[in-house]
């Protein structure tokens, strides 16, 4: 069987891992940047209650235009912009992958970055440039990326705003500089909008080659796997030639729609954990943790040298699960991620922190 896996299977999806999502039973579940809060309970029964009607047994609009209607309010999608709905937003990567995609084509990011950037390319059989943040704060080298992109000249360029893991915001300015400088298309990922009031949403139209992206997980609707993508519907109508048919389930348009008529249920509790975030970072400044500022829903703190490892599984043994990303990347050497959770979970991590660095 062995020999038929070595030559069947591209050389380049042989070499990837699989992405791994770790068992949290019984941890206080801090590892993925998912709202903490669960629904109200009314707001809970509404919905069951609309659930029930919806028929399973024909397929759902392909388009999902209810829900493309809802969104373009609540996102606020200017007018005259397509929109184009996925299965996450991982799916949508995906579909400007394969839109683009040709033997020596690349992908270009900044690292360390959101994971899935590389990872798609690698599937469509692209190259992917990964281009280093400053050491000093994670800020953009304008100077670095320009060059990268003169050089690479990528098809496709992802900057997340915020950017994951860090939370840090680029500098507008710079960005809007490469933009400008793009040889190909440009994907601002917003999946953290929820907690920075920065957006360049506003902006599609000012530059041909600008879409944004987001996603409804980080607002609390993390289950219903949903994302979109917004800009010239030019673009779009290229990019929905990939989409697979009914890709967006029926459960999750008519869930998706009603939750975001509550919208405001969701602005409190994402409010609610901007409050949080600002408190999780004092204290752990006062226990003289490096923590780094952060414009989304997690906080990303370096340890005393070769300390993260063994930090990580004293948390674990106390029932917290952060992310431990050292390794992961070199500028990430020693450093741990969390979410901000609950008040109740921040103050339980906090005070497994605390022992594990005493």
């Amino acid at each position: 069987m062995q020999h038929l896996i070595d030559r069947l299977v591209r050389p380049e999806i042989r070499a990837l891992n699989a992405y791994h999502v770790p068992d949290a039973t019984g941890q206080i579940k801090l590892d993925a940047m998912e709202n903490p809060y669960t629904w109200p309970l009314a707001l809970r029964r509404e919905w069951l209650n609309l659930l029930a009607a919806v028929d399973v047994n024909r397929y759902p609009d392909p388009h999902g235009v209810e829900l493309q209607d809802t969104l373009r309010k609540t996102m606020g999608v200017p007018e005259g912009m397509g929109l184009l709905l996925g299965n996450g937003s991982d799916e949508i990567i995906q579909m400007l992958a394969l839109t683009v995609a040709s033997p020596g084509r690349k992908v270009l990011s900044v690292d360390p970055g959101f994971v899935m950037y590389r990872m798609i390319a690698g599937f469509a059989g692209m190259g992917y440039v990964g281009v280093p943040l400053r050491a000093a704060d994670f800020s953009l080298d304008p100077a670095a990326v320009l060059e990268a992109m003169e050089r690479e000249q990528p098809v496709l360029t992802f900057l997340a705003y915020p950017n994951n893991p860090t939370g840090n915001l680029f500098d507008r300015q710079v960005l809007e500089a490469i933009i400008g400088a793009a040889p190909g298309l440009v994907i601002l990922d917003e999946a953290y909008a929820p907690f920075t009031n920065k957006s360049f949403m506003e902006q599609l139209g000012d530059w041909p080659n600008l879409l944004v992206m987001r996603t409804v997980s980080k607002m609390g609707l993390a289950g219903l796997r949903l994302g979109l993508l917004a800009g010239p519907r030019v673009w779009l109508d290229e990019i929905d030639k990939t989409r697979l048919p009914y890709n967006v389930n029926v459960l999750t348009q008519v869930s998706a729609a009603f939750a975001l008529r509550h919208k405001a249920v969701f602005d409190e509790q994402t409010n609610r954990i901007r409050e949080e975030r600002a408190r999780l970072f004092a204290a752990l400044s006062a226990m003289d943790v490096r923590s780094y500022r952060s414009d989304a829903n997690f906080i990303l703190l370096r340890l005393g040298q070769g300390r993260a490892g063994a930090v990580f599984q004293l948390l674990k043994t106390r029932g917290i699960l952060v992310k431990n990303l050292d390794g992961a990347h070199p500028l990430l050497g020693d450093c741990l991620r969390v979410t901000v959770g609950r008040p109740e979970e921040n103050d339980a991590f906090l005070q497994a922190l605390k022992s594990a660095l005493s």
